[in-house]
């Protein structure tokens, strides 16, 4: 049965999911304050790190706050479905009762108390982390449903420094009313901005107690923020929009309602030399991108999910000087770059607004695993604790060690926490997530499932695919074998992923599953085939970068666009025979010729030489999408 833990830990199927306790201690509340004719931003860091000191006056305070205004927008945003319930509403007015006499600092306490004893699952998230450097001041949030990633770098040119600055990494307190206090600022008002331990110079009266929070964090939250610095270093596909672009995005998203049918993506098509083009689904609306053409070697469409989620950044989207798209792939997660003089905002989604687990794993696949016992991490530390940052040529160099070590090094160093990847100036900087190292073993699987799971992947032949069909309009439906040798039994786990990436239908032959279904998610059976099916997709992307001698199984989607819609055409290859699906994407149902063949390598050369013909005709590959 599913509970809770004292801690407001879930327990799954007896198995409580793992937490990281963490306390924040701040001098003060961060907030704006005055300082003479002027105003202060000041941001208290946390007590229990190491300190760090940045001071100086803003020279462009507006820009200031449309980029600290969407990075708010990004730590306290959660588009996770949950049903309608007033009992947070009504603890908020009787809380609001008590504390309307008590001074903003008595009534910010008690709300942390009320939440501490009321609602331990209110502060699932860190306070930002805020690293001070040489070159720049970096601030990373990510949001409460652990989906969406923010990194705001700024360069200091943006500041008219006072004093020496002190590097080093801490938290802040980053609250709704310093939120509110930073939509006062004003262009013909002086704005300095205060980081450290003590902010405000002068100490307020009445406010002479420390402002403590204590949370119980997931390890899967930190996991994902851990990950997402990896997957910034994986071959993805580029491309830049003009701010005009992502603003004709927005503003038909705004304007339109999503529909429960017809699909919710973005599909990307990307051709060698030509501005990208935006489909906005279900609507088939095409924006042909104002930016600069597509510098790829091979032609792709690409489908992104979660697409309102790029609402958070529209108070920034006035200031955008320049957009750099990274997609590691449809359903995968991408980065959205905004450049906008010293200010660079990067904003991270996973491949959907929810947590689907189908496409999580797909994505862990291709992480590496950290070890403990590389040697090249030791000197890559090392050297990053003198230079604060570097390429990873400047970290060979520096450290002395192989570009192919170093890579590995810091890729390891970033799931670990300690290290931080930069995307926007493809620099690794030093940044460690927390005071404390944190484990990556223990944050390398979910729960004891996905742990078994990865144990049967290790196990030669133990999960095999069996079925691969893809069916027009419904997806793909995978059936696999596990068999279990310590059991001495087989299981026969079957699943139907959708055109979207999410699993519409999925069975399996254990007690778990028998039980449970999906109530308490996926059986270690039914992730392991998930994690074989996101490993042969790889191996079968890696075969067309290599050849087409070997491959035996695969289908492709081809689409080409005309005035009046696209046409698409599906080719798989099952052994000896070959299915050609085609028609318009409008249509209900696509026309179906099956051809079957004496050998394996008499349909492969059948299956090959129809997309050659596809691609000479002016196909785009939309395999993915």
């Amino acid at each position: 049965m599913s509970g809770e833990t004292p801690d407001g830990g879930q327990v799954e199927g007896g198995e409580a999911e793992a937490r990281t306790p963490f306390t924040e201690r701040y001098a003060g509340a961060s907030r704006l304050a005055a300082d003479g004719d002027a105003v202060r931003v000041a941001l208290f860091a946390d007590l229990a790190r190491d300190p760090v000191h940045a001071r100086g006056r803003i020279r462009d305070p507006l820009q200031f706050r449309a980029a600290l205004s969407a990075l708010y927008a990004v730590v306290q945003s959660d588009f996770s479905y949950k049903p309608k319930d007033r009992t947070a509403y009504l603890a908020y007015q009787r809380q609001k009762k008590q504390s309307a006499s008590q001074s903003q600092w008595e009534a910010q306490r008690a709300w942390f108390e009320w939440l501490q004893r009321n609602d331990p699952l209110a502060f699932l998230v860190l306070d930002p982390v805020v690293t001070v450097q040489p070159d720049a001041l970096t601030l990373e949030v990510f949001s409460k449903d652990e989906g969406t990633y923010a990194s705001l770098g700024i360069d200091w040119s943006a500041f008219e420094l006072d004093g020496d600055l002190r590097c080093g990494t801490t938290h802040i307190d980053f609250s709704a009313t310093l939120d509110d206090g930073l939509q006062r600022l004003r262009s013909y008002r002086a704005t300095h901005l205060s980081i450290g331990p003590d902010a405000v110079s002068v100490a307020t009266e009445g406010q002479p107690e420390v402002l403590e929070k204590r949370i119980q964090v997931p390890d899967a939250w930190l996991r994902g923020f851990l990950q997402v610095q990896s997957a910034a270093t994986l071959p993805a596909a580029t491309f830049s929009l003009a701010p005009v672009d992502l603003y004709n995005l927005l503003r038909h998203l705004r304007l339109n309602g999503d529909r429960k049918k017809g699909g919710r993506a973005i599909r990307v098509e990307l051709v060698p030399g030509e501005t990208p083009r935006l489909v906005l689904e279900p609507w088939e609306e095409v924006l042909t991108a104002a930016g600069a053409p597509y510098a790829g070697r091979t032609a792709q469409v690409v489908r992104i999910w979660g697409r309102r989620r790029l609402m958070l950044i529209r108070r920034f989207l006035p200031f955008v000087e320049s957009v750099d798209v990274h997609l590691l792939g449809s359903g995968l997660p991408g980065f959205w770059v905004l450049r906008g003089g010293p200010f660079t905002l990067t904003l991270g989604m996973t491949g959907f607004t929810a947590a689907l687990w189908s496409r999580s794993l797909s994505f862990d696949v291709l992480l590496p695993r950290p070890t403990d016992d590389d040697p090249a991490r030791g000197p890559v530390l090392d050297w990053l604790r003198g230079a604060w940052k570097g390429t990873v040529a400047e970290v060979a160099k520096g450290a002395g060690q192989t570009p192919a070590a170093t890579r590995k090094a810091l890729q390891g160093l970033c799931q670990a926490g300690l290290v931080m990847y930069d995307l926007a100036h493809d620099v690794y900087r030093l940044r460690p997530l927390t005071g404390e190292p944190l484990d990556p073993a223990r944050l390398a699987h979910r729960n004891a499932r996905e742990r078994e799971a990865a144990d049967l992947l290790a196990v030669k032949d133990a999960v095999r695919i069996m079925k691969e069909n893809r069916i027009f309009g419904q997806g793909t439906e995978l059936e696999g074998k596990v068999t279990v040798a310590a059991e001495k039994r087989e299981y026969r786990p079957l699943m139907l992923v959708d055109d979207e990436g999410r699993v519409s239908r999925a069975e399996c032959t254990c007690k778990f599953f028998r039980a449970q279904g999906l109530k308490q998610g996926p059986c270690a059976h039914l992730t392991a085939l998930t994690l074989a099916h996101a490993r042969a997709e790889a191996k079968r992307a890696e075969q067309r970068g290599r050849g087409r001698s070997t491959v035996v199984v695969e289908t492709r989607t081809y689409a080409k666009r005309h005035p009046q819609g696209e046409t698409l055409y599906q080719v798989g290859l099952d052994r000896t025979r070959v299915k050609i699906r085609w028609g318009e994407r409008s249509d209900a149902r696509l026309r179906l010729q099956q051809l079957v063949f004496a050998s394996a390598a008499e349909a492969r050369a059948a299956y090959f030489a129809r997309i050659d013909e596809l691609e000479a005709g002016g196909f785009l590959d939309a395999s993915a999408g």
